[in-house]
């Protein structure tokens, strides 16, 4: 991720990466995508992983007195097993 996404609130971001997401899904069953659109979906989809785990630990540490902004973005390859 970006250095400027740090800084940015993680559910704007969040709203950022599905916009572009539904954007391509859209695109996708329509006329298609290219190989660097699925790659940008691809991109997208571990993005919004990374996001969306960043903010429950957030909210976890918030939870339990912890400051919220100790909770750093893990590697894709940390986040992107998990089961929703």
């Amino acid at each position: 991720m970006a250095n400027t996404e740090h800084t940015d609130d993680p559910l704007a971001r969040i709203d950022r990466l599905i916009a572009e997401e539904r954007e391509l899904r859209g695109r996708a069953t329509g006329e298609g995508l290219g190989e660097e659109d699925r790659r940008r979906l691809a991109d997208l989809e571990q993005r919004l992983d990374q996001c969306w785990d960043l903010l429950r630990r957030r909210r976890a540490n918030a939870e339990f007195g912890v400051d919220p902004d100790q909770a750093k973005t893990r590697p894709v390859s940390e986040v992107e097993s998990y089961q929703q």
